[in-house]
């Protein structure tokens, strides 16, 4: 073994050239099976380059591997990792047989394996050759040729081991022959003659060595010998492989035929030894899928002739997202844009101890050739060096996983011929002409690809829905989809459902995603591991929440932090790709890592302080939606909704409303996680400041979900007081969706729990929203009772939103029943106390009744302009769904004003309005309204059309209006089509000789009393 060389405090080291050994300080280790062996031989032969699992794979069995191949390999690496490392705590990651991406690496010194030391003496002795040392030169060769036996690797098996063990013996023959040539320059032929001869004989192929054999039989004044010998190998090299002699015979033949020659003269002194060529490159994934776009964008930023301008290119990523995966790839494909070399490092950035930059240079500057006394001290000056030795030079430099600018910037600037590729965790602000890529995870596609890659695409194919909800259990994540694709590879009877059932459950998923050593959880530990205290504290809490995105404010309640520190800190955990921004002061983790992070926070902080966090932020959203309209303010201010906490002010109407759908989805979550945390009475009261995102045509699904999620807790608690209010919500949920029997039932319970918890408002508010329902189905006495009812409440409380509320509703009732000057005035009343109210929104609902009252008056003038105010509010306010009922208002005036076309237009836009706001009862008059216009028009076919999709959609409903609708089609009594033959109306349609009766108007011109 020559001299002892240890790595570090380890003491390991490691022979190859000849047969496999280690050694733990001065005892020799038991490698174990002749496979494991092998495995070990595949790492150290990369010399610290990662080796994929599909590298070793085929390094062992070629194209034929057996069934648990992968398992196999993980076992090895398990074994390996007791034996090198047996003092290694449970739980502690490794620090010589390393997990790097899809694979592993042994992180030993060079100076610990024979191969490397041999590689270094080997290159040291070329440099001391060309700068005329040539006995320094021989010292070195001889060094590097000490630790050889006679063949290397013995015994040891693997369909790649023979070409390893070809190329290492090529190597020292080499080696051997220029150690020969400097023997036979500084002593002679005499003491080489006898080892030339006979290595000859045993390589008689090997030109070199002949055409060595031949100079020394020549100095030593036996040219004919010389001569014979080129004479037997000419002849041997065509008989066997059909060759002439090549450069070094012919070379030789030629010097000893000319005149006068003798000794050495005739000889040239062999070339300076050319600058090496450094492929440091660890293997390619053979599996490596998608990012097609990328790539090539990579790869042409790489390779881009800029004059005076290096390519750098920085990628950064949370663990795990195939940051290394990728840069590896794109330096492949653009290797041979760079024919001086590939250089190549991991830095270590997420582990304890990142590599230290001055190590990291002095290694390059060893790969480019420059001796070890020639390397300078200190880091600048090495990185000076790095880049004189790259002047001239086309090298491409890949720094993996570098841990800041910091350990990154001795490499920069780099010259222009050259490019630098970085990947990190971390986004590295470097110079302004770099490129910074962030890497996502994959798309479903990609995510699926790899999975039949790994799995085979048939097994993919044949459980295709089960394989879609698997990755996307994993996130997309290529590190958690290769994990999962390791383990059913090596348990094929496994269905993939089994593996998707058990990720199922959030609380486990983690935990699920490991494969031996190669966890999901390691990864993203290491890169918490880097955090400052505070921000692993803001790390664990804003993961707490369950709505899909956390804005600064949200994040500085969750955090009891001011804004603008709570922000710093979310930005900070966006350096290191532990939150996304997905906008100005927005923020979201992977999937993966909210689970990751919500882990943390169980174990380190108490159920007091997780669940104090989250009440914050009820709190919060509480506050900040009551100040979201002064309408909304006063509806909080009558119904005992308080602010314990400061939240966001607006400066507009049309902000408050921005915030209100931008935090739809968070609002929800937050309503819905606060019920399962019993906090209900707050959940229950933001849900019913929350009404106005379903006046806007917001997410009625999603509003449903949540009172029914609070409307569960409260009765499992008994409380009361927020049933109630959660049943008001939901009703107001179904009166949007024109679920009219279902609104009957929570409205009826939410009048009983709010009469129970003497909860007042409530109950009146639901009376009117019940009344509302029965004027839909057209009880009008019924309505007329509840809405008296509610009255009195409103009075007694002196209630002056509740009043104007009601006037609302007993305006229309009023319109229905032919009392349409006590329709008007009611109308005119509620308009006047909602201006008077300030309420904005409440006015254009107001205006909105009295066009609709005004119009069943025969009005229509007046109606049109109080339509178009309330279109007006309506457009400014962003309410996509009161604006398509007004236009289908607007429609019906312009028919009964004669302007069939208008109408049309104004009935078209209606419908897709509503199609788009989801509200199918206001889109079925819409289209009831167009088929009229259309019928008008002549349009019959298209009137049939139009009013049949209003009928099947009133029909499903459930509504009254479908009997209006079946008669104007034909298939009952009532009127048809303008141009069709029409019956005669019954007497009793007629309530007055000027006025025809609602009904009668609804009928004739496809009005509905609705909304």
């Amino acid at each position: 073994m020559g001299r002892k060389m240890v790595t570090g405090d380890t003491g390991l080291r490691f022979a190859l050239l000849g047969r496999l050994r280690a050694w733990r300080g001065d005892r020799e280790l038991e490698l174990g099976s002749p496979q494991q062996q092998a495995f070990l031989a595949v790492l150290l032969l990369r010399q610290e380059r990662a080796a994929s699992v599909g590298d070793v794979v085929e390094a062992l069995w070629g194209g034929n591997p057996p069934p648990r191949a992968v398992g196999a390999v993980r076992t090895y690496a398990s074994r390996l990792r007791k034996l090198l490392e047996p003092e290694r705590a449970a739980g502690e990651p490794p620090r010589v047989l390393v997990s790097v991406a899809d694979g592993y690496a042994l992180r030993v010194p060079r100076e610990a394996v024979d191969l490397a030391r041999f590689e270094d003496h080997v290159a040291a002795a070329g440099r001391a050759r060309a700068a005329g040392q040539l006995a320094e030169a021989r010292a070195r060769l001889h060094l590097a040729l000490e630790p050889w036996q006679d063949d290397p690797l013995p015994g040891v098996p693997g369909a790649a081991m023979g070409a390893h063990r070809a190329r290492l013996a090529d190597q020292r023959l080499t080696a051997l022959e220029a150690r020969l040539e400097l023997d036979l320059e500084l002593d002679g032929p005499q003491p080489v003659l006898a080892e030339l001869a006979a290595l000859a004989a045993h390589h008689p192929l090997r030109e070199r060595l002949r055409a060595l054999h031949m100079q020394a039989l020549h100095r030593d004044g036996r040219s004919a010998q010389a001569l014979a010998v080129y004479d037997e190998t000419r002849l041997f090299l065509n008989e066997e492989l059909g060759l002439e002699p090549g450069r070094d015979l012919t070379e030789a033949r030629d010097l000893l035929a000319a005149p006068g020659s003798t000794g050495s003269a005739g000889f040239p002194a062999p070339a300076p030894a050319a600058p090496p060529l450094p492929a440091q490159l660890p293997g390619d994934l053979a599996d490596f899928t998608g990012r097609a776009t990328l790539v090539a964008d990579l790869c042409a930023l790489l390779t881009s002739d800029r004059p005076g301008t290096a390519a750098l290119v920085a990628v950064s990523g949370a663990g795990g997202v195939g940051k290394s995966a990728l840069a590896v790839h794109v330096a492949h494909r653009v290797r041979q844009s760079f024919p001086h070399g590939q250089l190549y490092v991991d830095l270590q950035g997420v582990g304890g101890h990142p590599a230290d930059p001055a190590t990291v240079l002095r290694s390059f500057l060893r790969a480019l050739g420059v001796d070890d006394a020639a390397i300078p001290e200190g880091l600048a000056e090495r990185s000076a060096l790095l880049r004189a030795r790259l002047d001239g030079r086309r090298v491409l430099i890949l720094l993996d996983n570098a841990h800041g600018p910091e350990q990154v910037r001795p490499f920069l600037p780099v010259l222009p011929s050259c490019a630098v590729l970085v990947t990190s965790r971390a986004k590295l602000a470097g110079p302004a002409s770099a490129r910074l890529v962030d890497l996502d995870g994959m798309t479903a596609d990609e995510a699926l690809e790899l999975l039949g890659k790994v799995l085979g695409r048939d097994r993919v194919a044949a459980e295709a829905d089960d394989a879609v909800r698997l990755v996307s259990a994993c996130g997309h994540l290529p590190l958690a989809v290769r994990i999962v694709a390791a383990r059913l590879a090596t348990r094929p009877a496994w269905p993939l459902r089994t593996l998707h059932d058990r990720l199922a459950d959030e609380r486990h998923r983690l935990a699920e995603l490991r494969v031996a050593d190669l966890t999901v959880e390691a990864a993203f530990a290491l890169g918490h591991a880097q955090l400052r205290p505070d921000q692993q504290r803001a790390f664990r809490l804003l993961a707490l929440p369950d709505g899909p995105h956390v804005s600064s404010a949200a994040a500085a309640a969750v955090l009891g932090l001011p804004e603008p520190e709570a922000e710093a800190l979310c930005e900070s955990l966006v350096d290191v790709s532990l939150l996304e921004s997905p906008a100005p002061g927005h923020y979201r983790y992977h999937d993966l890592l909210r689970l990751y992070a919500r882990g943390r926070a169980s174990a380190e902080e108490s159920a007091d302080g997780r669940a104090a966090g989250l009440r914050r932020l009820l709190d919060f959203l509480v506050s900040t939606v009551r100040a979201a309209h002064p309408g909304t303010l006063g509806r909080a201010e009558r119904l005992g909704v308080t602010a314990t906490v400061p939240g966001l002010s607006f400066a507009t109407a049309d902000a408050a409303g921005a915030w209100l759908a931008a935090e739809a989805p968070c609002l929800f979550a937050a309503v819905r996680q606060a019920a399962a945390a019993r906090a209900v009475a707050p959940a229950a009261d933001l849900l019913l400041m929350m009404e106005e995102l379903l006046e806007r045509g917001g997410p009625g699904t999603e509003f449903e979900r949540a009172a029914h999620a609070v409307v569960s807790a409260a009765l499992r608690l008994d409380d009361r007081r927020s049933a109630g209010r959660a049943y008001l919500a939901l009703g107001h949920g179904y009166y949007h969706a024109a679920r009219l029997r279902e609104l009957v039932v929570a409205c009826r319970e939410a009048v009983a729990a709010s009469r129970a918890a003497g909860d007042a408002l409530v109950m009146a508010d639901a009376l009117v929203l019940l009344a509302r329902c029965s004027y839909h189905l057209r009880s009008h006495d019924e309505a007329r009772a509840l809405l008296a009812e509610a009255a009195v409440v409103f009075e007694a409380h002196a209630d002056r939103f509740g009043e104007a509320n009601l006037l609302g509703a007993r305006c229309r009732v009023r319109r229905a029943t032919g009392e349409t000057d006590l329709a008007v005035a009611d109308a005119e009343e509620a308009l006047a106390a909602h201006r008077g109210l300030n309420d904005g929104r409440r006015v254009g609902f107001a205006l909105y009744d009295l066009g609709v009252v005004l119009d069943g008056a025969g009005r229509t003038a007046e109606s049109a302009a109080r339509l178009t105010e309330a279109l007006a509010l309506f457009r400014d306010r962003g309410s996509r769904l009161w604006e398509g009922l007004t236009l289908f208002r607007l429609a019906e005036n312009r028919l009964a004003t004669g302007r069939a076309e208008e109408a049309v237009r104004l009935a078209r836009t209606a419908a897709a309005m509503l199609e788009e706001a989801r509200n199918e009862h206001g889109r079925a008059h819409a289209l009831s309204v167009l088929g009229s216009a259309l019928g008008r028009l002549g349009d019959h076919d298209g009137a049939r059309a139009h009013r049949r999709a209003a009928y099947e959609i009133c029909t499903r409903l459930g509504m009254p209006e479908a009997d209006d609708l079946r008669a104007l089609l034909g298939d009952g009594p009532g009127p048809r089509d303008e141009g069709e033959p029409a019956p005669v109306p019954p007497a009793s349609a007629a309530r007055s000789p000027r006025v025809p009766s609602p009904a009668r108007r609804n009928r004739r011109h496809g009005r509905s009393p609705l909304p």
